[in-house]
C-alpha cells in the first residue's frame, strides 16, 4: 500500500498503465472485456427481448449481479475467467428456472416479481393501494398526463404492473364523466369552501360530490374536505 508521501502528483506512467502490472496486462485486460462482453451478450439472449425493456425486480437483481461479476473480471488480474463463466451460467439457469416456476405456478410469480395492482376504479383513486405501492399522487398524476389524460373522469381503470409501468383503460367518449383535474394549474385551486355550486372532486381520491355554494363537506370515500372543480372533457388523442 502507497503512503501519502510515495505518491508523486500527476506521474503519467502510474496514472496511465500502472506500478504494479506490466504493460503487456493491457492485452490480457483487452482478451477479459471479449471474453466477458461476449458472456454478457449470451446471458441477454437467454432473458430474452425482456431484457431490454423496463425491468421487474427479479431481473434487476440479475443484471446487477451479472454486471458485478463482468465488470470485475474486466480488470482484475485475481479473478480467473473461468470463475466469472460459473457465475453467469448459474444465473442464466436461474433465471429459466424461474421463469418456468412462474408460468406454472402464478402465485410464486406474484410473490417473485409482484401482481397487477388496482389504482383507480370509475375515475377514482384507490387510496389504500396507493399507499401501500408507496406512490405518491403527484407520481401517479405524472404517470397519466404521459397518455394525455386531464382528468380522472376520462380513467375507467388504471393498473401499475409488476414492471412499474401504468396500464390505463379509457371510457368510451360518451361515457366520460366529470372527474379531478389533474393538471397542476387546476390541483392549485383546490378550496375547503366552495365559491359556486355544482360538482367538485375531492382533492384526494377524485370522489365527486355535488356541493352548494359556500358548503363545507368532507369526502364520503376518504373523507378529506378540499375539493376541486370538475372537469368532464373529451379524451384528445
Amino acid at each position: 500500500m502507497l503512503l501519502a508521501a510515495d505518491i508523486q502528483p500527476f506521474d503519467w506512467k502510474r496514472i496511465l498503465i500502472s506500478d504494479n502490472a506490466p504493460p503487456l496486462f493491457l492485452l490480457e485486460i483487452a482478451l477479459r472485456c471479449v471474453v466477458t462482453y461476449l458472456l454478457v451478450l449470451g446471458a441477454l439472449r437467454v432473458t430474452g427481448r425482456r431484457g431490454v425493456r423496463q425491468l421487474s425486480i427479479f431481473e434487476l437483481s440479475i443484471i446487477l449481479a451479472l454486471g458485478s461479476a463482468a465488470g470485475d473480471a474486466m480488470f482484475y488480474d485475481d479473478v480467473p475467467l473461468a470463475h466469472v463463466a460459473v457465475v453467469f451460467v448459474l444465473i442464466s439457469g436461474l433465471y429459466l428456472l424461474f421463469n418456468w416456476l412462474t408460468e406454472q405456478y402464478p402465485r410464486f410469480s406474484d410473490w417473485l416479481e409482484g401482481a397487477p395492482i388496482l389504482l383507480i376504479e370509475e375515475g377514482e383513486i384507490k387510496f389504500d393501494a396507493l399507499k401501500k405501492q408507496n406512490l405518491t399522487q403527484k407520481e401517479l398524476f405524472g404517470e397519466l398526463r404521459q397518455y394525455q389524460v386531464e382528468h380522472l373522469g376520462q380513467v375507467r381503470r388504471a393498473y401499475i404492473e409488476a414492471t412499474g409501468n401504468v396500464s390505463i383503460y379509457f371510457f368510451e367518449d360518451a361515457d366520460v364523466r366529470p372527474g379531478l383535474p389533474i393538471w397542476p394549474e387546476r390541483i392549485k385551486q383546490a378550496q375547503r369552501r366552495v365559491e359556486q355550486a355544482g360538482e367538485y372532486a375531492c382533492a384526494s381520491c377524485g370522489h365527486v360530490q355535488q356541493l352548494p355554494r359556500g358548503g363545507v363537506a368532507h369526502c364520503a370515500v376518504c373523507h378529506q374536505d378540499v375539493w376541486v372543480p370538475t372537469c368532464a372533457d373529451k379524451r384528445v388523442q
